[in-house]
């Protein structure tokens, strides 16, 4: 690899879309630092092949790494575990994924969106990993399906299945009449990533 060339064709090809990256991670690890790892391994491992990067979709292709090296950190620290389990220090309520929006309403409406929000954010962060990663693909990073398939390496058919079951268990865990207010509390992409950190 050209390092010089190749480096500044990195910065401009990837470095972009680290704030997709790292609100992948941070739904992936649910941890502010694990995260932030996971983001430079992920990084490093995307430099040091980008000479193998052929496509030109590089958001997706820096997704799938970042997936990717999730799932090989979480197979090496624990080869017998297949998703993390439920974990009571990430559920700080002062650490709510969702900023407000500036949108201009009455008190009572924004606390209600607020309330919504941290409920949407509990129900996400318990949702089992495989269908988390999907939700968040899909509704929060606005991703299609084929892109969903092959960032997570999966058929088409098992990622709107898996979508489908996620949407499910979101709404079960909210409650009934939320599956309509669930998909309004949840921030769409272009920029939805940015409002995350």
């Amino acid at each position: 690899m050209n390092r010089p060339t190749d480096t500044a064709r990195f910065e401009a090809v990837a470095l972009p879309h680290l704030p997709a990256a790292y609100n992948l991670a941070r739904w992936l690890c649910r941890n502010e630092q694990d995260s932030h790892d996971l983001v430079q391994e992920s990084v490093l491992r995307a430099f040091r092949f980008f000479d193998s990067f052929r496509g030109d979709n590089a958001r997706a292709w820096l997704l799938a790494i970042v997936r990717n090296t999730f799932y090989t950190i979480q197979r090496e620290a624990r080869p017998h575990a297949a998703d993390l389990g439920f974990d009571e220090e990430l559920h700080d309520p002062s650490a709510t994924l969702f900023a407000d929006e500036g949108l201009d309403l009455n008190p009572e409406a924004l606390l209600a969106r607020k309330d919504l929000r941290e409920r949407v954010n509990e129900a996400l962060r318990q949702l089992p990993c495989a269908f988390r990663e999907v939700v968040v693909l899909k509704e929060i990073e606005g991703l299609s399906y084929k892109e969903i398939a092959a960032i997570a390496g999966i058929p088409l058919g098992t990622v709107m299945s898996r979508l489908a079951r996620g949407r499910k268990l979101l709404a079960a865990s909210l409650g009934p009449g939320s599956t309509g207010a669930t998909s309004d509390a949840m921030p769409r992409h272009p920029g939805a990533a940015e409002r995350l950190h």
